[in-house]
């Protein structure tokens, strides 16, 4: 059975107390995987990303080795065991391929770890200064939801390629860039009832706040349903929703991840693009995977959503989504999971004005997720 982790009891800021966690934006995403110098390579071939950095053997690292891959503001680490006794090793035994960490860029990584551990946050790292011939850089670390951490990062000091123990990596191989620009969200999976603590948890040890809610009525189809909670700091240069499964006829997608994660996790990470149809284009052509709606989605679009500048069949070809909200329109397309276990996948947004996250898609795309789950036997 998949295991739960409660969210730890955080401790009411005092009152008065504003941004206390000044964040920078995402400064990069860690991937526990099974191979990193092959997913360093699909992550340039398919996705465009451009290599950056290793760490490892060579570097003076003995027990893993990590590959930083980088588009725009969006930077990958890919970091596998060298060793079968290892805590990564047993990390991806039980999970697969995933995201351990989400890497948060601040100004002073230290008050980031005591303003956050002191609400009741539990340490993942105490605050670390990492340094070499390029300067400094301060780490540290919390635990959040499953196995998942929030590193926080501060790297004014520091000129390097990534961090310390890392070295410039310029392989042969280059692919060109497909579009993406930045970390639109990063959406966590958590178990049974354990997205409201999970929120409480952002609002009180972050200073987050919760945006948006969908409950399953506004997330469910024939069969399944899930619940909902969207979580932004202060400037909303991050933001976090939060599902958790709902009762229905069927098992959720939410119910699937957690079956085959083994707990909870990131399901899935948005990438923004300042013109959806070229990057689909591009990243369709070279073997990226997306999810399919019926093409009776596009009869009505026009109806629900108005005038848009894109052309309607491009959309239709391609398979792209397309959502209004009182500041504009937003137009998103899902990928299929990224690795065998049907945990991990992507979202490529554009957003024209619109803040908000496809709420009139929901059924549609959660329609399509079932022919997935059903093909897997899974439904």
């Amino acid at each position: 059975m998949p295991t739960t982790i409660a969210a730890p009891k955080s401790k009411r800021a005092p009152a008065g107390q504003e941004d206390f966690l000044p964040l920078e934006g995402t400064d990069h995403l860690e991937f526990y995987v099974g191979n990193a110098k092959q997913a360093a390579h699909f992550y340039q071939s398919a996705l465009g990303f451009q290599p950056v950095a290793y760490s490892g053997p060579e570097t003076g690292v003995r027990e893993r080795a990590s590959y930083v891959v980088r588009q725009n503001k969006i930077t990958f680490v890919l970091t596998t065991p060298l060793r079968a006794k290892h805590a990564i090793s047993e990390h991806i035994l039980k999970h697969g391929d995933g995201v351990k960490a989400i890497a948060l860029k601040v100004t002073d990584a230290t008050s980031a770890w005591k303003e956050t551990t002191k609400r009741g946050g539990k340490s993942f790292m105490e605050p670390q200064t990492l340094t070499d011939e390029h300067g400094k850089i301060i780490v540290s670390g919390i635990h959040i939801y499953g196995e998942v951490v929030h590193m926080f990062v501060e790297r004014d000091d520091y000129t390097g390629p990534f961090m310390p123990t890392f070295v410039k990596w310029e392989p042969s191989f280059r692919a060109s860039e497909t579009g993406l620009q930045y970390v639109d969200h990063c959406v966590g999976n958590v178990g049974w009832n354990q997205m409201n603590p999970w929120v409480k948890f952002y609002e009180e040890v972050m200073g987050f706040r919760n945006i948006l809610t969908f409950d399953d009525k506004d997330i469910s189809t024939e069969y399944s349903a899930l619940m909902s909670k969207v979580m932004s700091n202060g400037n909303g240069f991050v933001k976090f929703p939060i599902n958790e499964p709902a009762d229905g006829k069927k098992k959720s997608q939410v119910e699937e991840y957690l079956d085959f994660y083994d707990g909870e996790g990131v399901q899935h990470i948005a990438m923004a693009t300042n013109n959806i149809i070229e990057t689909v284009t591009d990243l369709q052509s070279r073997g990226l995977d997306f999810l399919k709606v019926p093409s009776t989605y596009y009869d009505t679009l026009l109806d629900r959503v108005g005038h848009i500048d894109e052309e309607l069949k491009a959309l239709k070809e391609l398979g792209i989504l397309v959502d209004r909200d009182d500041e504009g329109y937003l137009l998103q397309i899902f990928s299929k999971p990224v690795q065998d276990r049907p945990t991990l996948f992507f979202e490529i947004i554009q957003r024209k004005g619109a803040k908000s996250f496809g709420k009139g898609n929901f059924r549609a795309l959660f329609e399509a997720i079932e022919r997935e789950q059903a093909a897997r036997g899974n439904l």
